[in-house]
């Protein structure tokens, strides 16, 4: 069974860039229409990781095929942040996470003693912003797996995720991270074998799944800029003066994609040094030799 474990609905909030967090949203999709994407482009599970929410079960929850999940927002100690995807949770389980989401120590033990699954999304990217070396051996301690196919980041970051998790032994995991529908789909987990939900959880948990779809690329991310845009057009036409700015979101895609390498190459010469060849070692060869 496929499923895509990252993907975002109209209820995942503001936009997180400070010129934008006032007026536009992180996604314009609403639910049932991502639900009905998804379905078309192969997916046999239906889950959204919206930030910080589940609203979306509110149009979701009574499918057979959808289970409850959402991206949390969490805070480090060094202060940088993260997102960690929270797979098959429960209303109070996730108010649960709310509450702890700011001292990742909390955090990191209300999801041992709940036994929830979790995953550090985008591990190998800079989406979050400036990252310190401990922050790795935390988010690594405080998780079983690590997504390593994000479909909104370039194949360099995506292959960083994939060796830190053969480096700690945790599952890799796949999604699109699409904040659009053109997006949805595009990147996804299959569990082999599986032939129902609670099948393709355990499966999860057991460490049976497999990532695959495609890499974040100039394209597919300039495309994806845009429709945020024409749905913030579309719900606020005021905003619809800015649409002559769109002639920029080439411009903005390929600064994102040379920002993303670059980052990817800054962590991957600090993670071999530190480990003094040990990631090597334990994958049998480079793993950034890719």
């Amino acid at each position: 069974m496929r499923c895509d474990l990252h993907v975002h609905s109209v209820h995942s909030g503001p936009n997180t860039l400070p010129p934008l967090r006032a007026f536009c949203r992180e996604c314009y999709s609403p639910p049932w229409e991502l639900y009905g994407r998804l379905r078309v482009r192969g997916m046999d599970l239906v889950t959204v990781t919206d930030h910080d929410s589940i609203a979306a079960a509110g149009d979701l929850g009574g499918r057979f095929d959808f289970f409850l999940s959402e991206e949390v927002t969490c805070r480090l100690p060094s202060g940088a942040e993260a997102h960690l995807a929270v797979y098959d949770i429960t209303a109070r389980q996730h108010t649960g996470l709310q509450e702890r989401r700011d001292d990742f120590s909390r955090l990191a033990a209300y999801l041992r003693e709940e036994r929830l699954f979790a995953a550090v999304n985008h591990i190998g990217s800079g989406l979050t912003g400036r990252r310190h070396a401990q922050d790795f051996d935390l988010l690594l301690a405080a998780t079983p797996a690590l997504e390593t196919r994000n479909g909104q980041v370039p194949a360099a970051n995506n292959r960083l995720a994939h060796a830190l998790a053969r480096r700690s032994g945790k599952i890799g995991l796949g999604g699109s991270d699409a904040h659009g529908l053109a997006g949805a789909g595009r990147a996804w987990t299959v569990v082999p074998g599986a032939c129902n939900r609670e099948e393709f959880l355990t499966g999860l948990r057991a460490g049976k799944a497999r990532a695959g779809g495609r890499h974040g690329a100039f394209w597919p991310l300039t495309l994806g800029i845009l429709e945020i845009a024409l749905g913030l057009a579309t719900e606020c036409p005021v905003a619809a003066a800015l649409l002559p700015t769109l002639v920029f979101a080439p411009l903005a895609a390929a600064a994102h994609q040379v920002s993303e390498r670059l980052w990817a190459r800054h962590w991957r010469k600090r993670l071999l040094q530190a480990s003094s060849g040990t990631a090597c070692a334990l994958a049998g060869a480079d793993p950034f030799a890719a």
